[in-house]
């Protein structure tokens, strides 16, 4: 069965979808984005479109212009049509894109892209196969009982004991529970601690599955903005005052996207708050330990009981390794864990035991991680600042990303640009409420040194494309579009 999108609904998706710069027409424009939420997972494979007639009216511009735009959608191999059924999108395309100007062409969809900008996840650490070799051999061991702990290993929840410990938080092993990873630690947390409808305090920019956790569980969202420079802590203490939400989720060391993180007094004064307010902050620490030149900052767990975290080994380690923690109150764990049965059954052993054979010696692990990640942080902002001068390029003392700010340059055009050029990139308003953010893209600093100069190349190529496209360079055109209505 199609999901089916109200007119009103995908309206609050498309955002500020004439700004793009994507075309030099108002009906390629909407195509576009369209395309685009399609491509970066925003609107589902199957979803049903709204009547040409209702989405005309809900977005104030002429039934010819939706009408161009689903032809063009249609045309794509995007988008079919049955009569009685509606616009049914799809990402299982027919027919060959066409043809840019400059005769080339967007990957099929039996093309592979040959760089993944797309997620934030470095290649596996080279020690991780001899932790696996290690784990096989105790594998055995564990073999006579079931293997369905929804805890984690006692040597585990130990080990991740002791990285908190070392952090300065004094932490039991009956304080840990082991997940698949650190999505699942929020969605096990949240589920167990919000109530639908409930208040949900969060960054803006942020993490867009988080967003998508907390919209699955029809949370209302409070946004406290944040950038390169840091989070705007007197907005989340005012929110946390004078709305008094349940939960919030912060990411207090190299936020993904911006990369800023909290100074210390911040942290305390957030804590402070969030404690007089009744909330229990999620912190996610999934990049806590990717520190290339800060210096060392304290644990927000350290700040109170009411501060509940979560980590994984995917940057560390390995995004395939799924194996990530909890950390918080003994009752809250032992509460969820009772829940959780009806969610999984647990994690995996082998990949528990390796994670405790890396943890052994998680030192030398994450010096080597960033040793990696410094090397192609200083490669790919010296090679942005020489071919985009334009460009706003943030501070970077850890983390895996770069907030890029694009000038008058579109992230949506220059997404679907860049597909042309083998680049899968994600576009700012994914990371946004609203369409916010259409003129920042998310640059992940893990791709391989000598890659480096090609990925660069191919996105100036695709920035060039999207200038010459831009309705400046069009205005007799874009000068009559823009006035319909």
């Amino acid at each position: 069965m199609s999901l089916v999108y109200s007119a009103q609904r995908l309206e609050r998706e498309l955002g500020r979808w004439r700004s793009t710069g994507a075309s030099p027409t108002v009906y390629r424009a909407l195509a576009d984005r369209i395309r685009l939420l399609l491509l970066d997972g925003r609107l589902p494979s199957g979803t049903r479109l709204p009547a040409e007639r209702e989405l005309a009216t809900t977005l104030h511009v002429s039934r010819t212009t939706v009408t161009g735009a689903y032809a063009t959608l249609r045309a794509a191999g995007y988008l079919t049509s049955v009569r009685g059924s509606g616009s049914v999108l799809s990402l299982q395309r027919t027919t060959p894109e066409p043809v840019h100007r400059d005769g080339v062409t967007a990957p099929t969809a039996a093309e592979s892209l040959r760089w993944d900008l797309s997620q934030s996840a470095p290649p596996a650490y080279a020690g991780l196969a001899a932790a696996y070799r290690e784990a096989l051999e105790a594998l055995p061991g564990y073999m006579p009982d079931a293997g369905l702990d929804l805890g984690g290993l006692p040597e585990l929840r130990a080990a991740v004991a002791r990285h908190f410990q070392d952090r300065g938080v004094p932490t039991a092993p009956d304080q840990v529970m082991i997940t698949l990873g650190a999505q699942h630690g929020l969605r096990l947390v949240a589920e167990h601690l919000h109530l639908p409808g409930g208040r949900v305090l969060i960054e803006q920019p942020t993490y867009p599955h988080a967003v998508d956790t907390f919209r699955a569980l029809k949370a209302r969202l409070l946004a406290a903005p944040v950038d390169v420079n840091g989070t705007d802590v007197e907005a989340v203490v005012e929110l946390l005052r004078a709305r008094r939400p349940p939960l919030a989720y912060l990411m207090p060391d190299f936020q993904n996207p911006t990369g800023s993180s909290l100074t210390d007094e911040d942290r305390a004064r957030i804590a402070l708050a969030a404690r007089s307010a009744g909330t229990v902050v999620i912190a996610d620490e999934t990049t806590a330990m990717l520190d290339l030149d800060r210096g060392p900052r304290t644990p927000l767990a350290a700040y109170g009981e009411q501060i509940v975290s979560i980590g994984s080994l995917s940057k560390t380690a390995w995004g395939g390794m799924r194996v990530g923690w909890i950390r918080g109150r003994r009752e809250l764990l032992e509460s969820i864990r009772l829940q959780r049965r009806s969610i999984d059954l647990g994690t995996p052993i082998l990949e528990q035991l390796t994670a405790a054979v890396l943890l052994r010696d998680e030192r030398t692990m994450v010096t080597a991680r960033i040793e990696q990640l410094r090397a192609q942080r200083d490669a790919l902002l010296a090679g942005l600042a020489t071919r985009f001068p334009g460009w706003t390029l943030p501070p970077a003392p850890g983390g895996l990303s770069l907030w890029v700010g694009l000038g008058e340059l579109s992230s949506s055009a220059l997404t679907l640009a860049a597909r042309a050029e083998a680049i899968t990139l994600v576009p700012g308003p994914r990371f946004g409420l609203d369409g916010a953010f259409e003129r920042f893209i998310r640059l992940p600093a893990v791709v391989p040194l000598p890659e480096i100069e090609p990925v660069l190349t191919a996105l100036a190529a695709a920035a060039r494309r999207v200038e010459d496209e831009s309705p400046s360079r069009h205005r007799s055109a874009g000068a009559s579009d823009t006035t319909v209505v």
